[in-house]
């Protein structure tokens, strides 16, 4: 079955703790928490102190996305509230092996984010060292933005180079996920997906997360 990881960003700030607890209880499999910096990304969201009361409000594990430069600083900072996963962009870092040995040394599992137009080979030689690989459907910076249908193909192909290099490494999709294209992104390999607006603009989100877990 697919998991489903909504994003707080589209969440009500005012309210957080009250959405935090509401997709929790409508059987959401991760919260996803979008960490931007204003510098990688041309945003700004939230740091640790609001996290960690996100942590507080969840009944379920959180999936940290570092949109940020200087990835060690933000893995540092954040990894004291033991999410589930941290992930960060390849584009960003350079020596990725060596964050992720950081990452695993907290005891959280580490996953690698691939803008829309990075190619699943940069992966190549550290897909082994990875839980997961996070798939951009949009540009990464700002929610609600359109679906872009190349990361279907690309899915597929690092469903065949993890298969192959390690099965275990699950694949997440971020960005413009809806129950319009479920069925192509589970047809194309992937595990988890990011819902953002999707399930927090939705009358019912119980509805809109079990319409996702397919």
């Amino acid at each position: 079955m697919m998991k489903v990881a909504p994003s707080i960003l589209s969440s009500d700030f005012g309210n957080l703790a009250r959405d935090v607890e509401e997709i929790c209880q409508s059987g959401c499999d991760l919260v996803h928490v979008d960490v931007m910096d204003g510098h990688f990304v041309p945003n700004l969201t939230i740091g640790p102190v609001v996290v960690s009361a996100v942590a507080k409000a969840a009944t379920k594990p959180l999936d940290i996305h570092l949109m940020v430069e200087n990835n060690t600083f933000f893995v540092d900072l954040f990894a004291p509230l033991k999410p589930e996963y941290i992930s960060f962009h390849i584009e960003e870092e350079k020596h990725p092996h060596r964050l992720i040995q950081k990452i695993r040394s907290y005891g959280i599992k580490p996953a690698i984010v691939l803008n829309p137009n990075t190619i699943p080979e940069e992966l190549e030689y550290i897909l082994g060292d990875l839980d997961m690989v996070l798939l951009m459907s949009v540009n990464p910076g700002f929610g609600g933005q359109s679906f872009i249908d190349t990361v279907l193909p690309k899915a597929k192909k690092l469903d065949a180079m993890r298969k192959r290099l390690n099965p275990e490494c699950l694949i997440e999709v971020d960005g413009g996920v809806s129950d319009k294209n479920i069925q192509a992104l589970k047809d194309a390999g992937v595990d988890v997906v990011v819902a953002g607006s999707y399930v927090f603009k939705h009358e019912n989100r119980a509805e809109a997360i079990k319409s996702l877990q397919i």
